[in-house]
């Protein structure tokens, strides 16, 4: 029998295979049958909970210019990632309410067992495997449940350029270093000071795309616009961590100098798209939209955390990351709830929410009140723990400049709940149902995650300190890449 590790990814990928073999005509079977396999799914990622460091592994090639496996292992850091993208996609699967719900039930578990196997790999090719596998069932869903065929096809131009970058990174990689495997940090000392620095460019811009960072971000609006509730509210919130993953540990654990050089750009970038992205914000009508720059906007500020190289702003980094997961995923299955009332998002077009809809107005203030930073919530902890690691770090300014679009942030959100929860009712829009009992589990423990490490980010320290632990075995190489800070 195949190990319970396994099990995480091959459940949903099996399951969701075999949800094609579920009769057309039943939705409520498939939608069922999605929300309990989920839950298994999230009780699955809670047991390798009490086997951290646990690895299962395969020979894949054996006879080939490197040696590869499919390797798996349950670090810290990856089942804190696996934990939000189970809890995420149980929540989405609860309200998931489209045509055809068999074949974007099957979809979504395709997904959420693609992005398992990315967290758990431990093997260069395997996470390259999986990074591409799980484009194609985004795209599935974009082209038959999205808003026109534009967004998916540049969705998919974007993400599978940056993973054929991947994929030559990783065959370079393999080729010079002769093993695929990433447990042996040590093997990226043994490349050459230039094929690192090549290798490692195309490491980068594959995170950079796939988050995305500034100026590789402009697949992002119109992906999360189009995208059906439920599926923005994965992609958005977990699927894009693929990227920020992918510097923690790949980075972090295979190029720390490199990761050094480029600190500097890679920083900037991170400002300028947490500045563009809450600008943007402040003027669209469409809330998706909003949600989609402010997106932006938040993920650069995982960046600049990441490259302040502090263990303080990367335990912020890893609860910012939860935190942005869990709000973002609140915010868009409620933007899906409103539209489906109202038949619009548009914030000009909305209000009164409050009075008509209090359980619906609520949950938007929760998320909202989680985006803009509310103390006690997890965003705040994160952004907290995140400056003053970038400060304790040396960068002042950047430090300093990050408080614009956090101040910026609350102007914008506290626009949309002003004019959509507590603003005067539209007149022409009818008084719609308020929030079903499923439509509040869905979002409830979301929201308490949230206040969860809101009051004990230390939840997160372990996953940090894998982080830490793995660039300091290459601490040699590159003194300065991992700067201790109390905490």
């Amino acid at each position: 029998m195949a190990d319970s590790l396994l099990w995480v990814v091959l459940l949903p990928i099996v399951l969701g295979f075999a949800m094609f073999a579920l009769p057309k005509a039943g939705d409520g079977i498939a939608r069922g049958t999605g929300i309990v396999v989920s839950a298994a799914e999230l009780l699955l990622v809670a047991l390798q909970y009490g086997r951290v460091g646990h690895q299962v592994s395969y020979p894949w090639f054996t006879d080939s210019p490197w040696t590869a496996a499919f390797h798996f292992g349950s670090s810290q850091i990856a089942l804190l990632f696996c934990a939000m993208l189970a809890l995420i996609t149980l929540a989405a699967a609860i309200v998931t309410n489209v045509q055809r719900e068999r074949d974007f039930m099957a979809q979504m578990l395709l997904l959420e067992g693609t992005m398992m196997g990315l967290f758990l790999a431990r093997d260069l090719l395997v996470f390259a495997l999986f990074w591409d596998a799980m484009l194609v069932p985004v795209f599935i869903m974009l082209v038959n449940w999205g808003e026109g065929t534009a967004a998916a096809w540049r969705f998919l131009i974007y993400n599978g350029t940056a993973g054929l970058g991947l994929l030559l990174a990783t065959a370079a990689y393999g080729i010079l270093a002769g093993t695929t495997d990433v447990i042996g940090a040590a093997h990226a000392q043994s490349l050459a000071a230039g094929a690192a620095w090549w290798i490692f460019v195309g490491f980068a811009f594959s995170y950079a795309v796939k988050t995305p960072l500034f100026p590789f971000h402009t697949w992002m609006p119109d992906t999360y616009t189009a995208s059906p509730a439920p599926l923005a509210a994965v992609i958005s919130s977990v699927q894009s961590k693929s990227g920020i993953f992918g510097f923690l540990v790949i980075g972090f654990g295979l190029f720390p100098q490199e990761m050094h050089r480029w600190a500097p750009l890679l920083s900037l970038l991170g400002l300028i798209a947490m500045i563009y992205g809450a600008l943007v914000a402040m003027w669209h009508d469409d809330a998706k939209r909003v949600l989609a720059y402010s997106s932006l906007s938040h993920l650069g500020l995982l960046f600049l955390g990441i490259l302040s190289f502090n263990q303080l702003a990367i335990v912020g980094v890893l609860v910012y990351a939860v935190a942005h997961g869990l709000f973002n995923a609140v915010m868009f299955l409620v933007v899906g709830y409103v539209e489906q009332r109202e038949e619009t998002r548009a914030i000009s077009r909305l209000g009164g929410l409050g009075i008509n809809n209090p359980k619906l107005g609520g949950a938007m203030m929760v998320g909202s009140m989680a985006l803009l930073g509310l103390p006690g919530l997890a965003g705040f902890a994160g952004e907290l723990l995140i400056l003053i690691g970038v400060w304790g770090s040396g960068q002042h300014w950047y430090a300093a400049i990050a408080l614009i679009p956090i101040v910026l942030a609350a102007v914008y959100m506290l626009r949309v709940l002003l004019k959509v929860v507590w603003g005067p009712e539209v007149q022409d829009l009818p008084v719609r149902p308020d929030l079903a009992w499923w439509e509040i589990v869905a979002v409830a423990p979301l929201a308490a995650a949230l206040l969860l490490f809101g009051l004990w980010p230390n939840l997160a320290a372990p996953a940090a300190h894998d982080v830490v632990n793995v660039a300091a075995s290459v601490a040699a190489a590159a003194p300065a890449t991992v700067s201790e800070a109390s905490h």
